[in-house]
């Protein structure tokens, strides 16, 4: 209780908060007393979720891979709550299909936003973490060690945010600035239903474990999260078992190997398999901040 105690009064920076985790996350902080800085693309969502929470909270219409965008952000930020003591790098869209098909536009934009955008959060906003001894928490993903077929690009980001997170760490270690990893598997948010729509994905996530392929609610996952956040941990696993699977990491490429070579014929023999386009509101949501014509409805 006393960490979540010192959270209190201080001030919390969540990128993309307007929906799903992101918005999730901003609730838990928002129940630990702090201060909340609400950033996303979508300004009537931010709003909306800025109206739920108990707390002085700011909203910041923003493209995370915009570095002029997100350095004016992080000064106003400052400016209206104060210097932000937890940053949380969520902000992430995802696209499916065969790499040979690949849309390379959609490709790029998601390791854009997911890694390139994960880095200017950490870089627009380390002055004020390291005025208040802060704690930067990295969102990443199952896939950054498990990494599945027709998800290229989404897991080459959050393999990426791994290491980006992991090297940042090392760097601020002596300066008393804390940053987290937080693995965070299959959680229900509009970007994994809307990947359920597509068949080829579909059937691919139910050729895993049982366990494997469960699906989390977002209150849950935020609270898991956020609990990592009261402690500074460096690692974060959401559900908590998943630590578990971290000493079979150099095994799960050859597991996921063996499984594709059986699983992607059968699968591929129903149809021909397309490229998704950016999946759920979210990424909708990017292409139109874009102008780029969605690639599904």
């Amino acid at each position: 209780m006393g960490r979540i105690h010192a959270l209190r009064g201080r001030t919390a920076v969540v990128t993309g908060a307007a929906r799903g985790l992101g918005a999730g996350l901003a609730r838990e902080m928002a129940r630990r007393g702090m201060r909340i800085a609400l950033l996303g693309l979508e300004e009537e969502r931010l709003q909306q979720a800025a109206r739920d929470l108990p707390v002085d909270t700011r909203c910041y219409e923003v493209d995370v891979t915009d570095e002029e965008a997100m350095r004016r952000t992080a000064g106003e930020v400052t400016d209206d709550l104060g210097a932000p003591s937890v940053v949380i790098a969520n902000a992430g869209i995802a696209e499916g299909g065969p790499f040979v098909l690949a849309d390379m536009a959609s490709w790029r934009r998601v390791v854009e936003v997911n890694l390139v955008g994960s880095a200017l959060t950490a870089s627009s906003f380390l002055p004020g973490l390291l005025a208040s001894r802060g704690y930067f928490l990295q969102i990443a993903s199952t896939a950054a060690f498990g990494s599945a077929p027709l998800m290229s690009a989404y897991c080459a980001s959050k393999a990426g945010v791994e290491s980006f997170a992991q090297s940042l760490r090392a760097e601020l270690a002596s300066r008393q600035v804390g940053v987290g990893i937080a693995y965070v598997h299959w959680t229900d948010t509009d970007m994994i239903r809307d990947a359920d729509r597509h068949t080829v994905l579909r059937e691919l996530r139910a050729h895993m474990p049982p366990g494997a392929r469960r699906t989390y609610p977002v209150p849950r996952v935020a609270a898991w999260v956020a609990r990592g956040v009261d402690h500074r941990s460096a690692t974060v696993y959401a559900p908590p078992r998943l630590r578990l699977v971290q000493p079979l990491r150099p095994l799960l490429p050859l597991a996921v190997t063996a499984v594709s070579r059986r699983a992607m014929p059968r699968l591929t023999e129903r149809g021909p398999v397309e490229p998704t386009g950016l999946l759920g509101a979210g990424g909708r949501a990017d292409e139109r901040a874009q102008g780029r014509a969605p690639l599904h409805g």
